[in-house]
């Protein structure tokens, strides 16, 4: 089993939502900590602890992070991380598994399943040796406790409820 560090200058956590029912709006969050226990014999036995910073946020719409960052969403002030602990993993393929934990957003706690593929290790050309992880789901924005939406004129609601997430991972082996 190793350690590796999660490299924040090379990780992402990323969104896509559904906005008045036509088209979806992304956006990513910049600043991810955490360390990964990993250990590729038997993927089973790891485990990964990470943390967004939620005021890293960014659409590339000043206005819309501003909302995004408001009571109406994250509420930021109140809530500045979204944390996740994984509690099990499966293994579903040669560099691949099911990854699930308990997922921390806007306060609420909910157990969620991502689906993971992870290559490497490799060593940089500075030295380091590093591995790559990328996980994604899927989860309902409102069983987080953010609710904030405004009816369409003809039907639908201006935001989606469903939430496509990516999170790209680079870590460094711990000396």
């Amino acid at each position: 089993m190793s350690k590796w560090m999660i490299d924040p200058d090379h990780s992402v956590a990323a969104f896509a939502i559904r906005h008045m029912m036509i088209a979806f709006v992304r956006g990513q969050f910049n600043k991810i900590t955490g360390t990964i226990q990993f250990d590729p014999e038997d993927i089973t036995r790891s485990s990964v602890e990470m943390e967004i910073d939620v005021a890293s946020l960014t659409s590339g719409i000043k206005k819309r992070d501003e909302h995004l960052l408001s009571a109406d969403f994250f509420e930021v002030e109140k809530y500045p991380k979204i944390t996740f602990k994984s509690m099990g993993i499966e293994k579903t393929g040669t560099n691949s598994g099911k990854v699930t934990g308990d997922l921390t957003i806007h306060g609420v706690t909910r157990s969620v399943t991502l689906e993971v593929s992870f290559f490497g290790p490799v060593k940089s050309p500075f030295g380091e040796t590093s591995m790559g992880f990328s996980a994604a789901t899927s989860l309902n924005r409102e069983g987080f406790g953010i609710m904030w939406n405004e009816p369409m004129e003809k039907g639908g609601l201006m935001i989606g409820r469903d939430v496509e997430i990516t999170v790209d991972i680079e870590a460094d082996l711990a000396e």
